[in-house]
């Protein structure tokens, strides 16, 4: 069973920083890219970074390019969101999601998601 498991959410000032985790099990993880996608208060669905399999390459969504840090360790089955400068318009429940391939597309979509964790910048 694929599981997706999201730590390391919660209120901090703007301005701040926080480091999100997803523990993935159930599926071989370094045979797949990673994604972050979020979902702000009363807004659909927005995806915002991704990982290829091996870390070789990663993508930022333009409105958090620069603040923004994705990384992922194979060997603990783990994938990692930095965020930095935080705004008040970046709270949102933040997922994590794995890819349908090794490599990320724009539209190669995703199959398995986590719960979330929720991310609330406000002073």
């Amino acid at each position: 069973e694929v599981q997706l498991v999201e730590s390391g959410g919660g209120l901090v000032q703007p301005g701040g920083s926080l480091r999100l985790s997803c523990a993935a099990s159930g599926f071989t993880f370094d045979d797949y890219a990673m994604s972050w996608v979020r979902q702000a208060p009363g807004k659909g669905l927005e995806w915002v970074s991704a990982i290829t399999w091996n870390a070789g390459s990663t993508y930022y969504t333009e409105s958090m390019k620069g603040r923004l840090t994705i990384s992922r360790d194979n060997a603990k089955n783990t994938l990692y969101l930095q965020m930095n400068s935080l705004l008040s318009e970046d709270t949102a429940v933040y997922y994590c999601a794995k890819d349908l391939s090794a490599f990320y597309t724009s539209d190669g979509g995703m199959d398995y998601w986590g719960k979330g964790t929720l991310v609330t910048v406000s002073s």
